[in-house]
This record gives C-alpha cells, sequence and structure tokens, in this order.
C-alpha cells in the first residue's frame, strides 16, 4: 500500500497537484510570527507592493486573492460595465474551467472565439468585435488572453502588444489571465514587463499557486483607467483574505531573488526532458 506521504508518487496530470515551495513554506511560518493588521494593512502586502513595481514600474497596484478564477473574475468585473462583454479564445479557462463564476458570479457575458492554438489574433477578435451601440446587443469592452495559452502557446511579445493596440482602438481594454505566466517569460527570456505592461495589457492576473505557492494569486493593475472598483468587488465576491499576510508572504517569498522565474524554469526544463523522453520512447 503507497503512504499517504511516499515521496516517489508523481502525477503529470496537473501542476496542482504539486506540494509548496520550501521558500514558501518558510514564509508562511515567518509570517505567522506575532500580529499583523488585518485586510492587507500589514508588511508583507506592503512589501508585495513594492515588489510589483519594481517588477512592472511606478503605478501598478497589485490586490491579493484566493485563486485565479476569483483573480480573472474580480479583474474582468473592474473593467466592466454591467452591460459589457469579454472577447476570448474558446478554449480559455474563463469559458471552460471556471464553472460559469464569469457569468454568474462576475455577471459578465463571454464571447468566445475558436481558435487553432488557444491564441487569439486581431482577426479572430474581430469576429465578435462588433455591435456597439446596439442595446441587444452585450457591449464587447475587455479582450481576454491567456499566456501561456491553455494549450501550452505562448504569445510573442510583438503578438501582445499588436491585440493591445487593436483593442484599444476599437475602445476596449486587454485582460491577461496569467496562471502560468512565470513560465511564460521562462520561455520567452524576457522580462515581465515587456510583454505585459510595455505591450499594453491593463490588468494582469498573476498566477502563484501553479508555480510553488500553497494558495494565491494576485491581480495586478497595470493601468488604473482601465479598472474601477477593485477595493469594493474583492470583497463582494468573497475573495478579501482577513489573514491576507499568509497569502501576501508567499507571494512575497516568489518575487524576491526571481524565486518565481528559478521554479518556472525548472518547470519548463523538466517539462522539455518529459517530451524528449516521451519521444524517444516512441521513435
Amino acid at each position: 500500500m503507497t503512504s499517504l506521504h511516499d515521496a516517489s508518487v508523481r502525477g503529470f496530470a496537473s501542476d496542482n497537484y504539486s506540494g509548496i515551495h520550501p521558500d514558501v513554506l518558510a514564509a508562511i511560518a515567518a509570517a505567522n510570527e506575532g500580529h499583523q493588521v488585518a485586510y492587507g494593512e500589514d508588511v508583507y502586502t506592503a512589501r508585495l507592493q513594492e515588489l510589483f513595481v519594481s517588477l512592472l514600474g511606478e503605478g501598478v497596484e497589485a490586490y491579493p486573492v484566493f485563486n485565479g478564477t476569483g483573480a480573472n473574475v474580480v479583474g474582468l468585473q473592474s473593467m466592466l460595465p454591467r452591460w459589457g462583454a469579454v472577447i476570448s479564445a474558446s478554449t480559455a479557462h474563463i469559458n471552460v474551467d471556471e464553472g460559469g463564476a464569469p457569468e454568474r458570479v462576475g455577471g459578465i457575458k463571454l464571447l468566445t472565439v475558436p481558435t487553432d492554438d488557444g491564441k487569439l489574433t486581431p482577426e479572430l477578435v474581430d469576429r465578435e468585435a462588433w455591435g456597439w451601440g446596439d442595446e441587444h446587443r452585450a457591449q464587447p469592452l475587455v479582450v481576454s488572453i491567456t499566456q501561456s495559452t491553455e494549450l501550452g502557446t505562448l504569445y510573442t511579445v510583438d503578438e501582445i502588444r499588436e491585440l493591445a493596440a487593436h483593442a484599444h482602438g476599437h475602445g476596449m481594454r486587454l485582460h491577461m489571465d496569467g496562471a502560468r505566466i512565470s513560465n511564460a517569460a521562462a520561455a520567452l527570456d524576457v522580462p515581465l514587463r515587456a510583454f505585459t505592461r510595455d505591450a499594453g495589457v491593463d490588468v494582469l492576473s498573476f498566477g502563484g499557486t501553479k508555480n510553488g505557492a500553497m494558495i494565491g494569486e494576485a491581480i495586478v493593475v497595470l493601468d488604473p483607467e482601465a479598472s474601477t472598483g477593485l477595493t469594493y468587488l474583492r470583497k463582494l465576491d468573497m475573495q478579501l483574505s482577513s489573514k491576507m499576510r499568509f497569502v501576501s508572504a508567499q507571494l512575497v517569498a516568489l518575487l524576491e531573488n526571481d524565486l518565481w522565474l528559478k521554479n518556472a524554469r525548472h518547470s519548463n526544463a523538466m517539462a522539455q526532458r518529459l517530451r524528449a523522453g516521451v519521444e524517444a520512447g516512441l521513435a
């Protein structure tokens, strides 16, 4: 019988199967010392803001939340009026894997487009980017992309920049689901800012759970004009942690000393090793 703690057991179904990185686990224990002000008024959340500013530039704001679905739903809600809609690939996590949360919790209409590789292009966006001013149609006001995509593909910096320019040209905003954004940064080998803020992304979901954290993601607002009401929406949608220091401390541990990038590089290398082994076995 396999022990509950048998370290030899491995699963390849999801990176959610993995444990917590030892540095993150240590950060949780360290954050457990003493008292801190609740609801984000703690030193760990303040430090997290500093780290995101160092990565992405002045003026960005980070809002820690419990999970990726919460980050996407709350972030998108903050970008939309009640009559707004989001254009996404049909394979997008917000469409396939979030249990209807964008629609049921966020009240968001999703306008999905089939793709060959999980990536949107300006031409694909235009299939649903129409009907502005028509009171009978939910108004397309946000384009949401996933980096890395649900199919394992990557947007290049130029592709994101082109999508952002196209969306902005139509009066829409660009949202990025970054549940695995660390893996994308490692694969592209460019600074995080290069394919997010500098490329025109307005609001970002920054993933931690799939890269060594126990629990926790962050909504990162890159353009303050693209998002309103996050302070209230996070509470309304049950994503406001009273003991937020324990979420923030994990993300701080990942961001300090580039642990987020080291983990992602290792993960990518192991995936390539697995692929090479499988291909060799099939040859």
